[in-house]
């Protein structure tokens, strides 16, 4: 039997069936989302409290040991890269990045691969073991250190050395290696403590951030709006047309009809010919009219108050939809944490909260928290322009 409501409509059960689902699905992808990084946050904060080398992990390796010198990692499919020209590289940093971009298995230009062999990270330096020998950098003499944002490759400079070089690995393993080196390099200036104090302080704000689950929406909280193709979006386009239209035609000059006395006085008389004179003033018992505005000069906008200042104009939004956050095109702040219920104003896409940008609007009308990313708006026929407040 078909559910209805008091007036024995089924459209309010639709419209709450509908949104709840999509309620539901976007808090699944969002609740994943946050899920997954929350289990890469806390395994990167495992392994840098246990991070910890041996000295039985380089029994075997063709390289000597200083004193006191544990092995980290290894790695044999590593590549030694060098820059042609020369490049001044920022200076190290400690900064983890838990989620980072997608790297494809690419060489970038100006960079030459000159051997391959085995890379083995330690406390004490940085190891190629090559086919045409060994490749040294010390922590105690690196003065610059660049990962390649878009490429699996790390260059590194030096002070013994002239020309920048580095190591192009494969990209299942660019991530690991990344941490690892941060951590090893931190461990030889002694600020272990400050990596696990930020992977704490990140810890601590995504659990902050976790999705909370929407709340049901009844039947009875269906707009009127929903029984409108477009739903908000048109009413709000409708309302302002009926806005924009009249004010147009309040600023335009009304047409003037062949024939009248407005006609006549517009059309020159043809020379030579004697011109009437004006008739006298006929009285009539009607009142008197106002007169019109001069031709050219805009008559005084309703509102306006008597000084000439301007009163406060309607609520902006340049072209966005009605919603109680403020948001809008006109421009301001961008949106990176936008209100828990945009969803309900907004035309969101699937997975909108598994988003890591600003708020933008893509070309088909949805909106995405995907601003700022290099795909931004993918599957939605790209980015088309910013939602501020």
């Amino acid at each position: 039997m078909t559910k209805t409501d008091s007036t024995g409509s089924t459209w309010r059960y639709r419209w709450a069936h509908r949104q709840n689902e999509r309620r539901q699905q976007a808090f699944r992808a969002a609740d994943e989302a946050w899920r997954r990084r929350d289990d890469e946050l806390r395994r990167l904060r495992t392994l840098a409290g246990s991070f910890h080398g041996s000295t039985e992990a380089g029994v075997g390796l063709p390289m000597e040991l200083h004193p006191g010198e544990v092995v980290f990692w290894t790695l044999p499919a590593a590549q030694l890269v060098e820059v042609r020209h020369t490049a001044v590289l920022p200076a190290p940093e400690l900064l983890v990045e838990p989620d980072p971009p997608p790297l494809r298995p690419r060489r970038p230009e100006g960079v030459k691969v000159a051997d391959a062999g085995l890379a083995v990270l330690t406390n004490r330096r940085l190891v190629l073991l090559g086919g045409r020998g060994r490749r040294d950098w010390t922590y105690g003499k690196m003065t610059g250190l660049s990962h390649d944002p878009a490429a699996p490759v790390t260059l590194i400079q030096v002070l013994d050395r002239r020309r920048t070089s580095g190591l192009l690995l494969p990209t299942g393993a660019v991530a690991d290696f990344r941490f690892k080196l941060t951590l090893a390099f931190a461990d030889a200036i002694e600020q272990r403590a400050a990596v696990v104090a930020q992977l704490d302080a990140l810890i601590e704000e995504h659990t902050a951030a976790r999705p909370v689950r929407p709340a049901v929406l009844t039947p009875a909280q269906a707009h009127l709006s929903a029984l409108v193709p477009g739903g908000r979006r048109t009413v709000a386009a409708g309302a302002a047309l009926a806005l924009i239209v009249p004010a147009m035609l309040f600023e335009s000059d009304p047409p003037v009809r062949p024939g009248s006395d407005v006609a006549a006085a517009a059309t020159p008389a043809p020379t030579g010919t004697p011109v009437a004179p004006p008739l006298a003033p006929v009285l009539r018992a009607e009142p008197t009219a106002a007169p019109r505005p001069e031709r050219g000069r805009s008559a005084p906008k309703t509102g306006a108050s008597p000084h000439g200042s301007p009163q406060p104009s309607a609520e902006r939004s340049c072209g966005a939809p009605v919603n109680p956050f403020g948001y809008d095109f006109c421009g301001g702040q961008r949106i990176r944490k936008p209100a828990a219920g945009v969803c309900d104003w907004f035309d969101c896409v699937p997975g909108f909260w598994a988003g890591k940008g600003w708020l933008v609007q893509c070309r088909d009308g949805t909106v995405s928290l995907t601003g700022g990313q290099r795909d931004s708006c993918a599957g939605h026929q790209g980015f088309r322009r910013t939602l501020w407040t």
